[in-house]
């Protein structure tokens, strides 16, 4: 990151990447970036500027001239295509450090997905919603709750004039409306927007799946507040058997010995297992925040069941093999099995145990 005061030349206003007020400070890198203040430009530069420093060039230099239709309308599809990749860069950035509660760094991330979706979409485009629900989230995360509830009715009014709203967007919303309101502490309210959450993510991705289960973990939070344990207990269960499931299916895609075609011809090779699902960023920093949150209640829990702990240690222990760092997935893998030593369920011991074979072929 690199510094250079500036003289603004006559006619021309430039403005702070951040704040939008009047910018002295270029990015010696791009130098198609401005700030106020080195405040800002530090905090865009660990938020998402040192990700797309170099791509924002292209999209923000002057175009030079194309004599032919053809050309300007080829230039014009090849800068939409990097808008949209910028869109969802910065889009998995900014939640990608919200799980890793870096609220303050999320901000200029979800501010640049806003405004590049904003250049693509236009101003009143549903597209828009998922950045406002990243900055609504940021504000809860920095106690600015006023200013949540401003970008979460945004959010909420576009969802409301878009008949064709996906379920995947709604279940999002109501998850940052239930935050809000358990933020305020008003708990009642909280869980009847995280039951409307799960409800829409299970409409599109399922009950099973990792993208449902921050509801059943975030509802599971409101009730551990309310000190109703039961409850929390076993959706904090489902949670973790959620993950289990989603990385020991990752785990085995990986480690699987290939399919040998028999025969010849179209169906000569049958797929006998689902392929790999990878987790995106921001799916692994909530892979990372959630089981390590379990873990840690779990091992200081008192009258634990044995394989609530052994569960979220396997399930960890997959985290980090998936990760490529064995050398943790050895660690919580044999915890997992001191662990399951108490449990009546043979099934985990054995999976667990089988698990820690596998990592005995890497180093």
């Amino acid at each position: 990151m690199t510094l250079n005061p500036l003289s603004n030349p006559k006619g021309l206003k430039l403005l702070c990447e951040l704040c939008q007020k009047p910018a002295f400070i270029q990015c010696m890198r791009c130098r198609v970036t401005y700030y106020c203040g080195v405040e800002h430009q530090k905090a865009d530069w660990l938020g998402i500027h040192e990700k797309i420093c170099d791509s924002l060039i292209p999209l923000r230099i002057s175009a030079p001239f194309l004599p032919s239709d053809e050309e300007r309308q080829k230039r014009e599809k090849e800068l939409s295509l990097k808008k949209r990749h910028m869109i969802d860069l910065t889009r998995t950035t900014g939640q990608k450090l919200l799980f890793e509660g870096k609220h303050e760094q999320a901000v200029p991330a979800a501010m640049q997905s806003l405004r590049f979706s904003i250049d693509v979409h236009g101003l009143s485009s549903i597209e828009l919603v998922p950045s406002y629900l990243i900055l609504g989230e940021a504000s809860i995360g920095l106690g600015r709750l006023a200013q949540a509830e401003e970008y979460l009715a945004q959010a909420q009014w576009t969802v409301l004039k878009t008949p064709e709203c996906s379920n995947a967007i709604k279940s999002k919303l109501y998850r940052n409306l239930g935050l809000l309101y358990a933020a305020k502490g008003e708990y009642s309210a909280a869980l009847r927007q995280l039951a409307d959450d799960i409800y829409h993510a299970s409409e599109e991705f399922g009950t099973e799946d990792i993208r449902t289960s921050g509801g059943y973990f975030h509802m599971a939070n409101v009730f551990f507040r309310q000190g109703k344990m039961d409850v929390a207990d076993t959706l904090y269960r489902q949670v973790t058997s959620i993950w289990h499931h989603h990385l020991n299916r990752i785990v085995m895609s990986r480690t699987r010995t290939p399919d040998v075609p028999k025969g010849v011809g179209p169906g000569a090779v049958e797929r006998l297992e689902e392929e790999e699902e990878p987790l995106d960023e921001a799916q692994e920093a909530e892979a990372i925040q959630v089981l390590n949150a379990m873990y840690d209640m779990r091992e200081h829990q008192p009258n634990r069941a044995a394989e609530d702990l052994a569960t979220v240690c396997h399930a960890l222990a997959m985290l980090y093999f998936v990760f490529q760092d064995i050398k943790r997935a050895k660690e919580f893998g044999r915890k997992a099995v001191v662990a399951s030593d108490g449990s009546p369920d043979d099934n985990i011991s054995r999976s667990i145990i089988e698990f820690m074979k596998i990592c005995e072929h890497y180093k």
